[in-house]
């Protein structure tokens, strides 16, 4: 096919992408059951991986729930049985990769194939990059990142062969926005959103339609993990108002879940204001907290 048949080619898709968008905000998402679906959850023992877990209890889902807590993680068991589920509980260290391996082999002969995938085990230290240690970098980086890789290829081939399953990667606004204070955390969620951007292209290019993925990219949540966040253009979210929107994308098949939504305009911005602008947009936006802080840093 020519240049000139094929630029036309575009330009009728984009006119055609707009208008279909366009008419999707007045019709309702199809949304798809996971009933039955065996779920499996990382750090599934507290905040937003145990709520998680109780969503998909209510949806009667199938649950395979891992945590390094075993307080935590029978404790989220406990609840979800509660609401009628089917539930696993496993202690799994997710900065170790061996332990990965051996717990999802220990799953995959015991109760069955994985068909939904929540990477949503994470860590975080709040500090500047100098104070901040080598080993608390590594285990970022670690639980981060480094398992979903871990979990997702010790479980992608059953999906791969049936053609069937959704990975969710929950990432954060730290995988686009930076802040002062979160060098590694941020490096480590820009490399979880790119490893769900990756992902997600290499499935379309081998034909895999049948496997969806989500990438969850909320802002401060009030789980506790960083103190006394605040911002002035915002407000900090709350764990159930961030399952809820990570549920309904996992039900629709939404590629990206932003909370809130309106940091598809800010990334907009960042993309076409001059550097100078952002500055004093960034100065507006005043993000604070009680970061664990060493002496270079002035907050």
């Amino acid at each position: 096919m020519n240049l000139l048949v094929e630029t036309f080619l575009f330009l009728g898709t984009l006119a055609y992408s707009y208008l279909e968008a366009f008419v999707k905000l007045f019709v309702p998402a199809r949304r798809k059951s996971v009933s039955g679906e065996l779920v499996l959850i990382t750090g599934a023992g507290h905040g937003v991986g145990r709520a998680t877990a109780l969503e998909f209890a209510k949806r009667q889902s199938r649950l395979v729930l891992w945590d390094i807590s075993k307080h935590g993680v029978e404790e989220t068991a406990a609840e979800c049985k509660s609401l009628g589920a089917t539930v696993e509980a496993f202690v799994v260290d997710c900065s170790k990769r061996e332990e990965i391996y051996s717990a999802a082999e220990k799953v995959k002969k015991e109760i069955g194939d994985v068909t939904i995938l929540v990477n949503n085990a994470g860590v975080i230290t709040t500090a500047d990059l100098l104070s901040t240690q080598d080993h608390q970098i590594e285990r970022m980086f670690e639980v981060n990142i480094l398992a979903h890789m871990w979990t997702t290829r010790a479980f992608l081939p059953a999906m791969m062969n049936n053609n069937y399953g959704h990975i969710v990667t929950v990432a954060s606004a730290a995988g686009h926005f930076v802040t002062s204070f979160m060098v590694a955390y941020c490096s480590s969620k820009f490399a979880a959103v790119g490893f769900h951007k990756a992902l997600t292209e290499e499935l379309s290019t081998l034909g895999k339609d049948g496997i969806k993925t989500t990438c969850l990219c909320p802002v401060f949540i009030n789980t506790g993990f960083v103190k006394n966040p605040s911002t002035r253009l915002g407000k900090i979210l709350e764990i159930e108002e961030v399952v809820e929107a990570l549920m309904e994308g996992i039900v629709t098949n939404q590629k990206m879940v932003f909370v809130p939504s309106n940091q598809r305009v800010a990334l907009l911005l960042e993309r076409v204001f001059p550097e100078r602008a952002l500055n004093v947009l960034k100065k507006m936006n005043d993000v604070k907290f009680d970061a664990v802080i060493g002496q270079r840093s002035t907050q």
